[in-house]
């Protein structure tokens, strides 16, 4: 077991594309780029806004741009993409990539969805606590239409699945009370379609004292990362982020409760990270590449300091062969490809080009 494969799966936002609920609440024209492009750096030494290689602020309507991102993911080390799926009022949402997507059978990559399950707010925006899109789960005939809308996914010979098997990944299953008997009927439905059930994993480990019902129900419990990486308790989170400001010499001014993000240590996350022991054989590791979500909150977002390519290799060589040695499924979760708003991207930039990229295929290929 210990010398088994470990699959990178990476976090993939498909919102970088103009569609009709933003251009609504945000403008004509609002994609993710518009976030990215009006950051500000907000310290000395505070790296904003970033900028994509060549200025590539695509456009994912572009199948050439997912072509793209495929052939360089997979030369890097990446075994697949965990796409975000949103779905709304019995329909999808920001669906149009992904169909682009499982039409071009061309594009070699492997995938599954992440359900994004949660309702809609402005909340990003720094505004009040406004839906923009509440999340109504229904009863079996919408269970239904949602399976049929996955079902040609789940058919690709892309699609991950385990003991054929389709494995989709639920971001919080702990708000939906009747998962379990939707879960039952989505698994009756696959049977019917040729399949042997369905594999599903939690995306938000660190709710399962919400219901042990629901977290007993799931094949796997993903640690998302950095915000599952231990269970550090607030009064260690507090002095994690005083010391990064004494480290980076930051001003104590940014630390006010109005004032300024909150900081956070690369290598204190990533050593919280690997301490880490599963505490059932049906968790998944997670990693993080970095995390700056001021592009989407400003100054109530959180920056992390301390983080390079080398020091991001080094933790992802040690977190294999932590995957390797203690957890049973064979996976990492990074977050993430493209999340340009959360500072958390593998994607080519400007200031360091495939770095992160080179990394990631430097740590995979020193721990085989």
């Amino acid at each position: 077991m210990y010398n088994q494969k470990v699959k990178i799966m990476a976090y993939y936002l498909p919102q970088f594309h103009e569609m009709e609920i933003n251009n609504k609440w945000w403008g004509k024209g609002f994609t993710e780029w518009v976030n990215v492009k009006k950051a500000q750096s907000l310290f000395n030494g505070h790296y904003q806004p970033k900028i994509p290689l060549n200025e590539n602020y695509y456009d994912l309507l572009d199948i050439n741009i997912m072509q793209w991102q495929a052939k360089i993911a997979k030369e890097h080390g990446i075994y697949g993409f965990c796409f975000y799926h949103y779905w709304f009022d019995d329909k999808p949402t920001m669906e149009k990539p992904l169909l682009n997507f499982l039409a071009a059978k061309d594009i070699d990559i492997n995938y599954c969805f992440c359900w994004a399950n949660e309702s809609w707010t402005n909340t990003w925006a720094g505004k009040d606590l406004s839906i923009i899109k509440e999340q109504k789960y229904g009863e079996q005939k919408e269970w239904k239409k949602h399976f049929e809308f996955l079902l040609p996914f789940f058919m690709d010979k892309r699609y991950i699945k385990e003991d054929n098997k389709p494995l989709i990944v639920i971001y919080r299953p702990y708000l939906f009370n009747q998962l379990p008997e939707m879960l039952d009927y989505w698994k009756q439905l696959s049977i019917k379609n040729g399949f042997s059930g369905i594999k599903v994993a939690s995306q938000r480990y660190e709710e399962p004292e919400k219901s042990k019902i629901i977290y007993n129900y799931l094949d796997y419990h993903i640690e998302y990362q950095p915000s599952c990486y231990t269970k550090t308790t607030k009064t260690l989170k507090n002095k994690i982020h005083d010391l990064v400001l004494e480290k980076a010499n930051i001003d104590l001014r940014l630390n006010s409760k109005n004032n300024g993000p909150h900081f956070q240590d690369y290598d204190k996350l990533w050593e919280e990270i690997l301490k880490i022991t599963p505490t059932d054989e049906k968790t998944i590791a997670g990693g993080f590449v970095n995390e700056d979500t001021t592009p989407r909150h400003g100054k109530r977002g959180k920056v992390t300091i301390g983080v390079t390519p080398e020091k991001f290799q080094k933790y992802m060589e040690k977190q294999i062969c932590h995957v390797k040695e203690k957890y049973t499924p064979k996976y990492i979760f990074l977050f993430a490809w493209n999340e340009w708003g959360e500072g958390a991207i593998l994607e080519p930039e400007e200031s360091c080009g495939y770095a992160y990229l080179n990394a990631l295929k430097d740590a995979v290929n020193n721990s085989i």
